[in-house]
């Protein structure tokens, strides 16, 4: 069985943004997912869908090195998720003298893939 993980941090994009989007492939084929992701009109799509093609690519490599066969079409997601990361804090000037302030929120997500076992060995 072949896993590969693959992160992504400080991505500005709001956590409760991504989520949205992770949510869509979430236990989907990788051919699947990346299909999805291509053509979802998310904002956030771009970024994962970069993050499980990178996530494949981990995958090829780990294989190599231990010289096991992969079959790219049998990868599966098999935990994706978002956490939430630091938050950039900035103030805008509003009437009167106040200050409101503008939360920017950043997430890092994380991606494992991982093989199906056989049900036969």
């Amino acid at each position: 069985m072949v896993a590969s993980t693959a992160k992504l941090k400080n991505v500005r994009i709001t956590p409760q943004k991504a989520r949205r989007v992770i949510d869509m492939v979430r236990g989907k084929h990788v051919e699947e997912a990346l299909a999805i992701l291509k053509f979802a009109p998310q904002g956030a799509s771009d970024p994962v869908f970069k993050l499980v093609a990178s996530a494949v690519a981990n995958a090829r490599i780990t294989a190599d090195k231990s010289n096991e066969a992969l079959n790219e079409g049998e990868l599966v997601i098999e935990k994706i998720f978002v956490d939430e990361g630091p938050t950039m804090k900035r103030f805008q000037p509003r009437a009167q003298g106040r200050a409101f302030q503008i939360l920017k929120r950043t997430s890092h997500i994380t991606v494992v893939l991982a093989t199906p076992e056989k049900a036969g060995k």
